[in-house]
């Protein structure tokens, strides 16, 4: 029996089983009707996910959450519906028709766009939390012994076979899904091998989430990195109407970028690399500002410690820039310029980086960004700066979490926004759970309150993912075990001792 909605008003939810009773085919009538509509209204109590979403032609209303579109045209509504067909959205707005739609009702739930992360290492997943205490690169001062550069990439990641990869790729990608990261940049730099190359796309693959395949660097003499690019490109990504695209990566500090940076502007995909100022990379970065090589087709990730050319080169050139504050406030990157970006009007992206050092759930990027730029911006008050920065707002960093992250990785005419016409990568976050309720501010509540557990539905180009707080379709215990298996492999391989409480 429908219930009434919160203005008192019944929904058109077909007739009520009293006006069936009255048909003259009577209750057999009645019971049939009554079996129709449990099979296209799935409640929150139900533990049972909507059938073939995605589909084409497949039509689900997601009914009566408060919705957070971050497109100005549509706008956010306190209760409204996202009509879903296919993989599309087809309409967004109070009290939508679709009398063929399968309805997910939303009520205590925010509707909006998956975040995106425009920087992961996904194939460090089983070396998670090994460099808590760790730093970026030993630069001869005090706490640099244990770093990335020595242990993930000058130990464990020359050892990685493509096994290790593909279960690496596909656990990363499923874990930060279960997060409501519908979108990643993958960067792996463990292209040893054509096979290599080919066990991380698959992997991102299997995942059946929305990533963008980062390619990078190798080791050893089996390593065909630039060259083969153009295979992969060729191989996998010859089609756009897809999940998966491709960004090739040219490091400034590796020998050879130049060919690299040539072959990703030949296949007319996006150029990502890492700009880190306590590296020494200022000066090469200038020079290559200088000589015009910057594009919007640029992606810079950090960009800690850059001149006030380099950045006005990279705003010159509608570059990108993309952001993982955790991180570089943790490794010794320096210190985030958030302050730097806004002030040239470069709205940057945000990114997770490592998993050996901090999580990857996105919840923590936006409260990471949020607190530090406002910390700089009220110290600057406290100390008589009249003229300080406005201070960021939640709304700010969830735009940097997807409408930003879908614009570097030139995907935002697909997605990044509750936009009819888009497609459908959004998630439902639940605003009745003991850390949230009761709601009194929608982006308040995205960004100061929730975490991993609030994510409620996950859905990619229309498809549920994860639903009712689960992910559907994936053997979770035997993936564990075989992500375990592989940290396993690559300690011994690593030749690095495990040791739990190590100091």
């Amino acid at each position: 029996m429908c219930k009434l909605c919160d203005d008192g008003k019944p929904r058109n939810h077909g007739p009520s089983r009293r006006d069936f009773l009255k048909t003259t085919a009577g209750v057999g009538a009645a019971a049939a009707a009554t079996a129709m509509f449990a099979q296209n209204t799935v409640s929150a109590q139900s533990m049972d996910a909507p059938a073939n979403t995605g589909a084409p032609g497949r039509r689900v209303l997601i009914r009566g959450g408060a919705v957070l579109s971050m497109d100005s045209a549509v706008g956010d509504f306190t209760q409204a519906d996202v009509l879903v067909e296919g993989s599309r959205i087809a309409a967004v707005g109070p009290n939508l028709s679709a009398d063929d739609a399968t309805v997910i009702e939303a009520d205590g739930m925010i509707v909006m766009p998956g975040f995106v992360d425009t920087h992961h290492h996904q194939f460090e997943t089983a070396l998670r939390s090994f460099l808590a205490d760790g730093l970026l690169f030993n630069d001869g001062k005090p706490h640099g012994a244990v770093n990335y550069f020595d242990y993930i990439l000058g130990k464990f990641s020359k050892v990685y076979r493509p096994e290790d990869v593909y279960i690496n790729e596909l656990f990363g990608s499923l874990s930060q899904l279960d997060a409501g990261v519908t979108t990643v940049l993958d960067i792996s730099q463990i292209h040893h091998s054509p096979e290599h190359s080919d066990a991380a796309i698959k992997g991102l693959v299997d995942a059946g989430r929305r990533a963008a395949f980062g390619y990078f660097e190798g080791w050893g003499d089996a390593a065909k990195y630039p060259d083969d690019a153009r295979r992969i490109k060729r191989q996998y990504f010859s089609s756009t109407d897809q999940l998966t695209t491709m960004v090739m990566g040219g490091e400034i500090y590796l020998p050879g970028y130049e060919k690299a940076w040539a072959i990703g502007r030949d296949l007319g995909i996006p150029i990502a690399v890492h700009i880190v100022g306590s590296f020494g990379m200022a000066e090469t970065f200038d020079k290559l500002a200088k000589a015009g090589q910057f594009g919007a087709d640029n992606i810079f990730i950090h960009m800690t410690g850059m001149t006030d050319f380099g950045w006005q080169a990279t705003k010159d050139a509608g570059a990108s820039v993309s952001l993982a504050v955790p991180i570089e406030m943790t490794m010794r990157h320096g210190m985030p310029p958030i302050i730097k970006s806004l002030e040239m009007g470069i709205q940057p992206s945000l990114s997770t980086d490592v998993e050996c050092t901090m999580t990857a759930d996105f919840f923590t990027q936006m409260r990471s960004t949020l607190t530090l730029q406002r910390a700089l911006v009220n110290q600057a008050a406290l100390s008589g700066d009249e003229d300080s920065p406005a201070l960021l707002t939640s709304r700010d960093v969830i735009r940097f979490a997807t409408v930003e992250g879908a614009r570097t990785l030139k995907l935002d005419g697909k997605i990044g926004t509750l936009t009819p016409g888009k497609e459908a990568d959004l998630i439902l976050l639940d605003a009745t759970a003991i850390n949230v309720a009761p709601l009194n501010h929608v982006p308040g509540a995205v960004v100061t309150l929730m975490e991993r557990n609030n994510v409620d539905t996950v859905m990619v180009a229309g498809k549920v993912r994860k639903w009712k707080g689960r992910l559907l379709d994936v053997d979770l215990p035997k993936l564990r075990r075989q992500l375990e298996t592989s940290r396993d492999f690559l300690f011994d391989a690593a030749g690095v001792k495990r040791d739990l409480f190590r100091t």
